[in-house]
């Protein structure tokens, strides 16, 4: 094992008294190209270039001396660090940080960060860090080859961002290039790069605050919000019993890409939103649409309305993780579930429509889940019946994915 282990953060600054220290000691040094070709390092030091961190970390293991790892920006943000601490290499490290690309980007626009999210697309991760910017105002995204800006606009049809593209940031070929998401794929863009994705409407009172990146929902608690926040005409199948049934066995998240189906007021929508998901809302109504522009602009969360009749208007749709199906039937359920998402939740009026669509969604390979809710409401001034409702609430999930 190496006798000692330095990883030294690299921000096109000058290298710290302590980092040049450490490179003039090194019997090892690793990284990229241009980290390889600063003076500092030993003509000596034997030198492996950077691709995969667990390879040069199993290097590194087995080396008998010094050794350095250089790393763009801060090492320990979403960085090397992680890997060459990793249990089966068994090294301890020191670390000479260095400020964060992220922090550099933000600082190139002129904007704070506080604020915003930060997520890493690789091309497995590339679909949800596209969600995590439908659903946020502010986004950093760290890009690797494969997943860079052309990606990103291409998945983020349908959305208007602005994209601020940050190009070889502490180099001598340092580019920042600011350009709408749609014109993004109409470039090609020099690695490696940080592109901040802004947009959106803002909340009232987006104005930072006390935690980092996305703070809890704005409004009253609660996974749902009341009935009167919509302005109280729900559909049958938006009743707060049932919506907060739904949003439970769905679960959505952040980068998560949720289809609300047949929104109706937009109570199901907003609700997602709320817990950090990327929203596509569907209706045929335009005054469904309408009313669910204004829910989600109301209460400060994005999404993406959709006019159209299911399940055609799917066809052009983004893979979703999980479904809400507010109208249409089996018809429209088994539509949805052709297109393979996570879960799928709906409701029906009768048992007879639950069973078709429980059957349905059986044959399409999910584990169904059924409840028979029942909702009265009571005034409690005179512990009267004011209203009920009641409706089969069916869910499908694919056994293999779960979440």
């Amino acid at each position: 094992m190496a006798d000692r282990v330095t990883v030294i953060g690299w921000d096109g600054s000058p290298l710290t008294d302590a980092a040049q220290a450490a490179l003039g000691a090194a019997t090892l040094v690793a990284g990229a190209a241009h980290h390889l070709a600063l003076p500092e390092v030993p003509a000596t030091a034997e030198r492996i270039r950077l691709g995969s961190v667990a390879l040069a970390a199993r290097r590194i293991a087995a080396h008998r001396g010094t050794a350095v790892v250089l790393a763009d920006g801060d090492p320990g943000f979403f960085g090397v660090v992680r890997t060459l601490r990793a249990p089966e290499f068994g090294l301890e490290v020191e670390v000479v940080p260095a400020v964060s690309s992220v922090a550099t980007a933000f600082a190139r626009a002129g904007m704070p960060w506080d604020d915003a999210e930060v997520v890493v697309a690789h091309p497995r991760t590339l679909r949800r860090a596209v969600n995590v910017c439908r659903a946020h105002t502010k986004v950093a995204v760290l890009t690797s080859p494969g997943a860079g800006p052309a990606e990103l606009g291409l998945l983020m049809e349908g959305v208007h961002r602005s994209f601020v593209i940050c190009e070889e940031l502490g180099t001598e070929r340092e580019q920042v290039t600011v350009v709408t998401s749609d014109k993004a794929a109409d470039h090609t863009w020099r690695d490696p790069n940080v592109v901040i994705v802004i947009g959106g409407p803002v909340a009232a009172g987006d104005s930072g605050g006390w935690l980092a990146g996305r703070g809890p929902a704005p409004g009253p608690r609660g996974w749902t919000l009341p009935a009167e926040e919509y302005g109280g005409a729900l559909g049958e199948g938006e009743q707060d019993v049932l919506r907060t049934g739904q949003l439970a066995r769905l679960g959505p998240g952040l980068g998560d890409l949720v289809w609300d189906i047949g929104c109706g007021s937009g109570a199901f929508a907003t609700d997602a939103a709320r817990a950090g998901a990327a929203v596509i809302a569907v209706d045929s109504d335009p005054r469904a649409c309408a009313r669910t522009d204004a829910a989600a602009r109301r209460h400060g969360v994005q999404m993406q309305i959709v006019h159209g009749t299911a399940p055609q208007v799917m066809e052009n749709l983004p893979e979703p993780d999980v479904v809400r199906v507010g109208g249409g039937g089996a018809a429209v359920v088994s539509a949805v579930a052709d297109r393979r998402p996570q879960r799928i939740v709906t409701h029906a009026a009768t048992r007879d429509a639950a069973e078709l669509i429980g059957r349905n969604l059986t044959e399409h390979g999910y584990r169904v889940e059924c409840a028979l809710l029942q909702s009265v409401e009571l005034d409690t001034r005179a512990w009267t019946e004011t209203e009920r409702s009641v409706a089969f609430l069916l869910s499908g999930v694919l056994p293999a994915r779960g979440r």
